[in-house]
């Protein structure tokens, strides 16, 4: 008997305790696994934009509390005792009850809102009278784990609001365009009723019954004292809500491209974007997209960066209303285009930093032919030589293209990519110096970062007493979570420096482009900004991107399916919205110059390189890396008759009849497209008759072909050969040259030096020679090439 009762015993312990713990573990860890909408805010927490989950519906993420006129509503309506039990009102039952024998059919269900919770995470199980003893089973067990707000929130996120709208966030938004925690009276007392008849919100439908039950709520709640008469007055005139509304679009291409980069970590992506600005440049976008059509132009892109956090401000991937048919769903800002002339600056930079030039550096800009390549000026003239920043404000392509060659493909390449374009080609080659004019491709997002990188180091080199943060370079963030990195200082730049940046951002304060006259107009801003804009070959791609201290634009403009237009160019298409854009931001001061980092060189007046002894002289103060220019070569020692002004040396006058003078002597060909723009220029005297110098250099020099040259001639379609025309330059214009082409002669120039010739396919020697008897001789190949 004592053994019968004590294993009894046991077994009741043992259902007890496996009761006990089914009832611990009775609740899922997860309430709810259905998959979320992606929700994107901007940095004050506003609704930016919304895709709908993968199941079709509009299910906001959780929220973490619930506005306090929804929960009023809803507790007055689904709850009033919510605060009082502990899961399950047993009076709410007992009422329940009596009001079902009352009406002979199920007239209320007595759930309280921890019931219904857990139904809904059940799924909505059948209703029946097993499924309510589970509901409150596990609502008493809710009560445990969750305080009453998390269990309202929970409520307020999953609750049905018709059709295929979950969630008070996701109603609100649908059903009156606003955040939950602006919803009237009348908008939160409907929106409460809904959950118990989701279905009475259809148009056109059920219309009075909701009107019904959403003003018999607003007296409930005038009779509790928890409104005023007036407030429900006001309530019962507002109308119901129509058809639901479109949730906001402000960045809907930063939206998707963070449901890509971040939906599989989180459905709720607080960014960093302005509201106000992403507002305001969407209507700039909308306001510019009549104006590039008239071009037959379709696309346009801004972004718009906050230089210390890296944060972006405003992301307009594609205008507003450019439509389907032209690729409106295509985000521009990340999408590798051709980057034109805007890596100009950053060779620039570069070239200032190790020591090739300083900002006065003279750069040949003369017609120039690499390996078959032959770049042209967008103007298609020539200066002869040019500044090396005045090439920069002109945007020039024949000098930049020099000055690659002069830098290495290979490390500009290498440059490019610790500067953040990691997507370039992984061989050099594969661009060849077009690299500097746009044969490489980078998206608006890595050009925009690199430049913040360069405002930044010049902005903090002070502040950091001189060093440099080798993560000056980093990319660019949307997230508001993502923390500035820590500084890493180094005593060395990391590229660039704060000099070379300084004198970079000097030359692109003001930008020069050719007018219809064939001058030079100069084109600068109201604010102080330093600016560079880009056209890609074929005039597919208008940049235009600009910075100060605290901000970088970046404009793109053109065709995203590649489609070229005339005309289509930065400086018209881009340039006008960049600076739309830089007015709708705050006010900046400019940078700090950085006297430290500028220290004092001499150069020569004239060439801009570091000064020889027969050159004029200047100090100025350039980067440190300015020690490193190479001497000029362009001043070299003369002797001058003293009546005549004409040149003599030792030979052939006497020492008290010769001036020591110096004297600022270009090549041929750089000389011969310098005079055009510098009358100034000086040409080096004639000699006296009767001396010369029999070591001198020939004052004639090709310009075409270049030594070695393969020149491939097109044979037209009736078989014949298309003619080359061959070009010189001489000291002396009005010189008369003979032309000899292996030995035979074939006339004369004089002035201009052009001939043109039908040589036979292979290797051939030209020979030219002046009326004094300099000559100069170049081998040459023809290699036919057949037009297809």
């Amino acid at each position: 008997m004592i053994q019968s009762w004590s294993r009894r015993k046991k077994i009741a312990t043992t259902l007890f305790l496996a009761v006990l713990l089914g009832y611990i573990f009775c609740l899922p860890r997860s309430l709810f696994d259905s998959p979320r909408s992606f929700i994107l805010e901007s940095a004050d927490g506003q609704l930016l934009g919304a895709r709908i989950a993968t199941d079709g519906q509009w299910r906001f993420p959780e929220i973490d509390s619930v506005p306090d006129k929804f929960a009023t509503a809803l507790i007055a309506f689904e709850d009033k005792r919510f605060y009082k039990h502990r899961g399950v009102d047993l009076r709410a039952l007992a009422r329940a009850m009596r009001q079902n024998i009352r009406a002979k059919r199920v007239v209320s269900g007595g759930s309280t809102l921890s019931m219904q919770l857990m139904r809904l995470s059940r799924k909505n199980p059948p209703r029946n009278l097993w499924q309510k003893a589970i509901e409150s089973i596990l609502a008493t067990r809710l009560e445990w784990s969750y305080s009453k707000d998390e269990i309202l929130a929970l409520y307020a996120s999953h609750a049905p609001f018709g059709g295929n709208v979950v969630g008070l966030e996701a109603a609100s938004w649908r059903y009156y365009g606003k955040s939950p925690a602006l919803l009237s009276w009348a908008e939160a007392t409907t929106l409460a009723v809904l959950p118990n008849s989701p279905g009475l919100i259809h148009p056109g439908r059920n219309r009075q019954a909701l009107l019904e039950k959403r003003n018999r709520l607003l007296d409930k709640l005038l009779e509790a004292g928890k409104i005023a008469a007036l407030d429900n007055q006001l309530a019962k005139e507002e109308p119901l809500p129509q058809a639901p509304l479109p949730l906001p679009a402000l960045a809907p291409h930063l939206l998707e491209r963070a449901r890509i980069e971040y939906g599989s970590r989180r459905s709720r992506m607080r960014s960093t974007l302005d509201l106000s600005l992403q507002r305001k440049l969407n209507t700039l976008a909308a306001h510019q997209l009549p104006v590039i059509r008239n071009n037959d132009v379709n696309n346009l892109a801004i972004l718009v960066l906050h230089i210390p956090s890296r944060q972006v401000l405003a992301y307009v991937g594609n205008a507003p209303g450019t439509g389907a048919a032209n690729h409106e769903s295509v985000d521009i800002i990340k999408a590798p285009r051709s980057t034109g002339s805007v890596l100009k600056p950053l060779l620039f930079a570069r070239m200032l930093e190790e020591g090739n030039i300083i900002s006065n550096s003279l750069i040949p800009d003369i017609p120039t032919y690499i390996n078959g390549y032959k770049p042209e000026n967008y103007n298609l003239q020539y200066s002869g030589a040019i500044q090396a920043s005045r090439a920069l404000t002109r945007s020039l392509n024949v000098p930049f293209v020099r000055m690659l060659q002069d830098y290495g493909l290979e490390k500009f390449h290498f440059d490019l990519n610790k500067m953040g374009l990691n997507r370039l080609n992984p061989n050099p080659d594969h661009y060849g110096l077009t690299l500097i004019l746009g044969g490489a491709e980078a998206s608006l997002w890595e050009m925009c970062s690199i430049y913040a990188g360069m405002a930044d180091i010049l902005s903090e080199y002070y502040p950091l007493e001189g060093k440099y943060d080798q993560n000056c370079f980093r990319k660019a963030t949307y997230d508001s979570n993502q923390a500035i990195p820590e500084q890493k200082l180094r005593d060395q730049a990391f590229l660039l420096g704060a000099g070379s940046i300084w004198r970079t951002f000097e030359a692109m304060q003001e930008l020069e482009r050719p007018d219809s006259e064939g001058g030079w107009r100069s084109f600068s801003s109201s604010r102080q900004i330093a600016w560079k804009t880009g056209t890609s070959f074929g005039y597919r791609d208008a940049w235009a991107i600009g910075l100060n201290p605290e901000y970088v634009v970046g404009v793109w403009v053109g065709n995203a399916d590649g489609e070229g237009r005339p005309g289509l160019v930065g400086v018209k298409a881009a340039a006008p919205i960049l600076f739309q854009a830089f007015d709708l931001l705050p006010a900046s001061t400019w940078f700090e110059e950085p006297y430290d980092a500028l220290p004092p060189y001499t150069f020569c007046a004239k060439s801009g390189f570091r000064a020889g002894p027969w050159c004029p002289t200047d100090t100025l103060h350039m980067p440190r890396g300015a020690s490193k220019v190479e001497s000029c070569k362009w001043h070299i020692p003369v002797q001058l008759d003293q009546h005549s002004r004409k040149r003599v040396n030792a030979a052939c006058s006497k020492i008290n009849e010769r001036i020591d003078s110096t004297w600022f002597v270009l090549p041929p060909v750089i000389e011969h497209y310098y005079t055009d723009y510098h009358p100034e220029y000086d040409p080096l005297p004639a000699w006296k008759a009767g001396c010369s110098d029999p070591e001198e250099k020939a004052p004639i020099q090709l310009i075409y072909p270049v030594p070695n040259a393969q020149i491939y001639v097109p044979v037209n379609l009736d078989g014949s050969r298309s003619a080359t025309v061959f070009k010189a330059a001489h000291r002396k214009p009005d010189t008369e040259i003979f032309w000899h082409l292996d030995d035979v002669y074939l006339g004369s120039t004089k002035t201009f030096h052009e001939i043109e010739l039908d040589p036979e396919a292979g290797r051939h020697t030209l020979t030219l020679v002046d009326e004094k008897g300099f000559q100069i001789r170049e081998i040459f190949e023809i290699v036919p090439k057949r037009n297809k």
